[in-house]
């Protein structure tokens, strides 16, 4: 058994991000096959629209969120877990007046030629943000 020291706590990046958002990593290394990091968005912050080659599970812990595809919005309650398939484009953040956290949990998988895990693509436009979050 290994203890593994978390690190520091990063912000969001502003090109995968729209508005405030905090993410601690609670596994992230390379021959463990997966990532999980805790993903905290402050009231109306959201991810660009991206896809992960592995899929991607999120499990809410706090707070009320979205997860949009170009078919679906899922409104994400505490408890609530939620599965994009390999592949699959998406967003997910925050309601606009609530702060939301989840535990993001992606496979990691090796590609060839130089591609990532995760394809981040633009940002969700503000009539997309809205009208997902009137579904609420």
């Amino acid at each position: 058994m290994e203890r593994i020291a978390a690190p520091a706590t990063l912000a969001g990046p502003p090109d995968r991000f729209t508005g405030d958002v905090y993410v601690d990593m609670v596994v992230g290394t390379p021959d463990a096959g997966f990532s999980v990091g805790s993903v905290h968005f402050t009231p109306g912050a959201h991810t660009a629209w991206h896809s992960h080659a592995a899929g991607q599970m999120l499990h809410c812990t706090e707070g009320l969120g979205l997860v949009v595809t170009a078919d679906e919005v899922i409104v994400l309650r505490p408890g609530e877990t939620v599965w994009t398939s390999p592949r699959q484009r998406h967003w997910h953040g925050a309601a606009p007046e609530r702060f939301m956290t989840h535990l993001a949990m992606s496979g990691v998988v090796e590609l060839s030629g130089g591609q990532e895990a995760v394809d981040w693509q633009e940002h969700v436009s503000e009539a997309d943000y809205v009208a997902a979050a009137e579904r609420i």
